[in-house]
């Protein structure tokens, strides 16, 4: 009976909206990490701030009441709660993400501890939800950033777990960011992740719990892609992709790769050669990755000098032609067409095809195609 009750509030939340009604409002209840910031706290954003990004303004209206410093006690002290339920209607979604300042025993007016008075303060939330015809959605805290010798470590640990507990026990919607969030850290590691996290050399800033907007917008990803693992049928109303972060096993994975991935500088490869296929000439060729095993096409950079050309020849695989820059002459059965940086020209087996520079610049082109399979 409780499952059943679930899933009608799940479908009444995210079935779309009739015409003229207004759209549902996503309310979000939280901190720092999720708060809004004016233009003056450039370049920092919460989570909250990018979520209206990820859904169709049509059927979601996001709300953020995330309050900077706010601990899951604190925000209903203050009077942020009653703010907050005063505009929530049925059929609204509360997101609800605290545990980094109830985490913070040396100030008992936002501390909690994380076994009983943490969730004890997180149900005033999901009651609230449920009494409004509301669905509530518990977000563990998200993680932060904190390398330890290539470790991250977690520093959420049981308050992270008591949300966990409370969504299993009381059998609300969860969306476990600390576990998403450190899974793309982990993936990201130590140093390319200070980009996300608020090291703003510039301002003196070494923050490794608060984004600049690249953080912002990974995490809102986050959300969206857990609250999709809720509900399914929110993917409906989501307008961009969540293939955002990576998943537990990326670090195992990335070790069991039989093929590394890698990066190739183009003056490391360059090759002078003649205009292939009888072409007039003198080109510059980069042969990028071919020796990398296992590869399924060619990729290539060739670079056609003053008065080169690559000869007519029949083709017997499909190939595609980008041109970065400069101009050519494009040569396909039979006809002639001027080309230049931004065209692409695919050949297609059983074409004939030749291409030749114009002008003073040099033609640079990018080339793709298939490798013949043994």
């Amino acid at each position: 009976m409780v499952r059943m009750f679930i899933l009608v509030a799940i479908l009444a939340c995210c079935a779309p909206a009739a015409a003229g009604t207004p759209p549902r409002q996503v309310f979000i209840a939280g901190d720092s990490t999720a708060s809004h910031y004016g233009p003056e706290r450039a370049p920092r954003e919460g989570w909250g701030q990018q979520l209206q990004g990820f859904l169709d303004d049509d059927a979601y209206v996001v709300r953020n009441h995330a309050q900077s410093g706010r601990s899951s006690r604190s925000f209903i002290a203050e009077g942020w709660f009653d703010g907050m339920a005063k505009d929530m209607r049925s059929g609204d979604v509360l997101l609800i993400q605290f545990g980094h300042n109830d985490e913070k025993i040396e100030d008992p007016s936002r501390y909690n501890e994380p076994q009983r008075a943490f969730p004890e303060w997180l149900m005033r939330y999901v009651e609230l939800a449920r009494a409004k015809g509301a669905t509530p959605i518990l977000v563990t805290p998200v993680a932060r950033r904190k390398f330890d010798h290539g470790q991250l470590l977690d520093t959420h640990g049981l308050y992270a777990q008591a949300v966990r507990d409370l969504a299993s026990r009381e059998n609300v919607g969860l969306i476990d960011l600390t576990a998403l969030s450190m899974d793309w850290l982990r993936a990201a590691g130590d140093e390319a992740s200070k980009a996300y996290f608020m090291h703003v050399l510039e301002q003196g800033q070494q923050d490794d719990t608060h984004f600049q907007r690249r953080g912002a917008v990974m995490v809102a990803c986050l959300v969206v892609r857990g609250w999709k693992q809720i509900d399914p049928a929110l993917a409906a109303h989501v307008v961009r992709d969540t293939d955002c972060g990576a998943p537990a096993t990326a670090l195992a994975d990335r070790k069991a790769q039989p093929n590394p991935s890698l990066i190739v500088h183009a003056h490391d490869i360059a090759v002078q050669q003649p205009g292939p296929h009888g072409g007039a000439g003198t080109t510059t060729a980069y042969p990028f990755f071919g020796d990398a095993p296992a590869l399924g096409f060619e990729f290539r950079k060739r670079v056609l000098h003053k008065g080169a050309g690559i000869g007519l020849h029949q083709h017997h695989k499909d190939e595609i032609y980008y041109v970065l820059a400069g101009r050519g002459v494009y040569e396909l059965d039979g006809t002639a067409q001027a080309v230049q940086a931004g065209d692409a020209m695919l050949t297609r087996p059983g074409s004939t095809h030749a291409i030749r520079q114009d002008g003073e610049e040099d033609l640079v082109l990018l080339i793709m195609y298939g490798k013949k399979q043994e």
